[in-house]
């Protein structure tokens, strides 16, 4: 049996990026040949990956291309921020979102066949958290833009009729920033906006003015609900004194269609007791 030096564990985890531990179980069981062990550690890579797809991913971080009126955004999730800010992370986010945008897919499930799965699986056995690319969207119009924050927590598209690039920025920054729920207010569902009304009447009628003066209110109360949802209604977030509709209408643009994405949002994150978590573990190594 080859002896496994330290030389040969410390080139294994350069070439793997793995733990000292782990690259001198695997130099052991494949007698000190390091090609077999990274072999053999690919080949566990998608048990150990299994095994971590089940822990919840509600961190991470957004990206987007934008250009020649096509744009994607896309959500890619790790379960800390800690490894959010991995360099080998944010490497593996660029391809994926390289990939997407090349062959203008957005079916997540239908872009991770293959090589990028391959990848996914290996930077999950590297970093030790479960990654998940969650979701992606896109926009053609015939100019599009887009803004991602600085801490790559949100990210925004923008579809104009007309202006530029830098006025899709813009209004995308808006976007980021205020969150409105429609283009137009003619955009809103009905279903929420009769929801809206029937909370405005619970509380009209708590007043005890008459019916007509009440039906009055609910007017105006779902009227000003629609002008604050509304992205086109909005004072524009750099100049409150204009609206973002003003703001594109003033160089010759109507905006068709937004996408906001923001991190974990929709996500479920379950509450963990950590105290009881390691009592737990305490208890299950001593049995």
């Amino acid at each position: 049996m080859s002896q496994v030096t330290a030389s040969l564990v410390k080139e294994l985890r350069d070439r793997t990026g793995l733990g000292m531990m782990e690259c001198k179980r695997a130099l052991a069981q494949s007698e000190g040949d390091i090609d077999k062990a990274i072999e053999d550690l690919r080949k566990s890579s998608g048990m150990k990956a299994a095994k971590k797809a089940g822990r919840t991913a509600a961190d991470g971080v957004v990206a987007f291309r934008a250009e020649a009126g096509y744009g994607l955004v896309l959500e890619v999730n790790s379960e800390t921020d800690f490894v959010a800010r991995d360099e080998g992370f944010q490497g593996f986010v660029n391809t994926v979102l390289d990939a997407a945008y090349s062959a203008k897919q957005t079916d997540v499930a239908t872009l991770m066949v293959g090589g990028l799965e391959t990848e996914r699986q290996e930077l999950v056995q590297k970093i030790g958290e479960n990654i998940s690319p969650r979701r992606a969207s896109s926009i053609e119009a015939p100019v599009v833009g887009g803004y991602v924050h600085s801490n790559s927590r949100i990210a925004v598209l923008v579809g104009l009729s007309g202006g530029s690039e830098e006025l899709a920025k813009d209004v995308a920054m808006h976007v980021a920033a205020v969150n409105p729920a429609v283009v137009n207010s003619d955009d809103m569902p009905a279903d929420l906006v009769a929801a809206e009304k029937e909370i405005f009447a619970a509380q009209a009628r708590e007043s005890g003015k008459p019916e007509e003066i009440i039906e009055k209110m609910i007017a105006g109360r779902v009227a000003k609900f629609l002008k604050e949802s509304s992205l086109v209604d909005q004072p524009f977030v750099k100049d409150p004194d204009t609206t973002v509709g003003k703001l594109v209408k003033a160089e010759g643009a109507e905006v068709l269609s937004f996408v906001r994405f923001e991190v974990g949002e929709g996500i479920e994150v379950e509450e963990v007791d950590f105290a009881a978590e390691v009592a737990a573990q305490v208890q299950g190594a001593s049995n």
